[in-house]
């Protein structure tokens, strides 16, 4: 092993930054949704997680008098200027501008209707969890994805007198196997560019267990529908030109094509066929772009302020002191794998945000794997994956609320249905101790 890498001392203390982000964001996250909830509002968007993290660097700020101010705000700008966190904050943009335009231009909706219309009625269900992962794929968001499916679903559901949650619960599913593998997902953004990798390599890598854990979903799915019978799945207007360019991107993206000219062109795609359908005109699609880079503004800044956070905390030896704590439970490869997974895990259950537990947990997870010989695509992996697991089954987590408050059902009432993220568990785990 490289031991080489860490050479601050461990200090514990040093994690007090991430304690207080934690009491915070999740204290708060759960006293509103569960204790003392506010109608309309999502218990875990109460209190702004850039307001919480902005505390966190305060702190971390506070720590280590050894240094000056001066030379803490260096610490922070070596981090927040890495090459690979600069690429992250220029993606983002991108890929906001692309979410913006292809949404306003009726891409998604035209995808998922084009597809329903050559799925037969009697495979409705499995039908529902293609769709889903194709078009996260082509996406690159799981809420969007949910967004657009759920009132899909809940349809299918009514026509064909099937189960609500389960019909709910194979988009949700589909949803994040489409993050997870996305090449313009946030997610995959944040977990490459933190690695240093390019996004063909975490695809190769991610394939191996997303593939095998959506086949047997899909088997299990094949099964229910054969032992129920047929569903009316009704009639859904769309348009084949509309629907064009996410095919385009989602081929570009697998072909491995620059991420930078695959959104611009795409971008472009939709722009040319909005306009040519009407769906866009040059005042909405200029303004569709726009919001959709906004909307992206919180995920840069909260970039920000972990890579500062993170930069701080690594100076002080708090990243040695999480290595200290997995060494004394693990001295091989598996045992790093499985610190980086769990590490990942537990900060999305923390953040209910999958993105901003990647971006939390991956200079930590960059050391483990340096410190245990693990590659840095099977790393980035293990970040994508995990997150992506963690947010699909969480019942306070943005999919499951929005897919809930869509359907008219309790959250909680799905976790039983969501076949995907819990197979996709047993083969990460399956994949981690097959490692020596």
């Amino acid at each position: 092993m490289n031991k080489s890498s860490i050479k601050s001392e461990s200090n514990l203390k040093a994690l007090l930054p991430i304690a207080l982000f934690l009491i915070l964001y999740l204290g708060n996250g759960i006293y509103f949704q569960y204790i003392a909830p506010i109608d309309g509002q999502m218990g875990f968007y109460v209190v702004s997680v850039v307001l919480s993290f902005t505390f966190a660097l305060i702190l971390a700020f506070a720590q280590n008098r050894g240094k000056s101010f001066e030379e803490k705000i260096h610490i922070c700008a070596l981090g927040i200027g890495d090459d690979n966190i600069v690429t992250m904050l220029f993606i983002f943009i991108l890929a906001g501008a692309f979410s913006g335009v292809a949404g306003e231009a009726g891409g998604a909706s035209s995808t998922a209707n084009l597809l329903l219309s050559i799925i037969p009625g009697r495979f409705a269900v499995p039908g529902l969890f293609v769709i889903a992962c194709l078009i996260s794929m082509a996406m690159g968001t799981s809420v969007g994805t949910i967004s657009v499916l759920v009132p899909i679903a809940c349809a299918v559901s009514k026509n064909g007198d099937l189960s609500l949650p389960l019909c709910v619960g194979v988009v949700v599913g589909g949803a994040m196997f489409g993050d997870n593998l996305s090449f313009i997902s946030d997610t995959t953004i944040a977990a490459t560019k933190t690695q240093g990798i390019d996004m063909k390599d975490k695809f190769d890598a991610n394939i191996k267990i997303a593939l095998p854990s959506a086949v047997i979903t899909m088997i299990v799915l094949v099964i229910y529908a054969i032992r129920t019978g047929g569903a009316s799945i009704g009639n859904f207007d769309y348009n084949i030109m509309q629907a064009l360019p996410y095919f385009v991107v989602l081929a570009l993206s697998i072909l491995s094509v620059n991420v930078f000219l695959v959104l611009l062109f795409g971008c472009f795609m939709f722009i040319v066929v909005g306009m040519l359908t009407g769906s866009l005109t040059y005042v909405s699609g200029l303004s569709s772009m726009g919001e959709g880079i906004t909307g992206m503004f919180e995920t840069m800044i909260v970039t920000i302020l972990v890579a500062s956070v993170a930069a701080l905390i690594r100076e002080h030896g708090g990243f040695e002191a999480i290595l200290a704590l997995i060494r004394k439970n693990a001295d091989t490869k598996m045992g790093g794998m499985f610190g980086i997974a769990f590490l990942t895990m537990f900060m999305d259950l923390a953040t209910a945000n999958n993105t901003v537990a990647i971006v939390i947990a991956a200079p930590i997870a960059k050391h483990i794997s340096e410190e245990y010989n693990v590659e840095p695509k099977k790393t980035a992996s293990l970040l994508d994956t995990c997150s992506c697991i963690m947010q699909g089954i969480i019942p306070y987590g943005a999919q499951l609320l929005v897919a809930s408050n869509i359907a008219k059902i309790a959250s909680i009432s799905l976790m039983p249905y969501l076949i995907y993220p819990f197979v996709l568990l047993v083969f990460v785990v399956v994949s981690i101790l097959r490692e020596k």
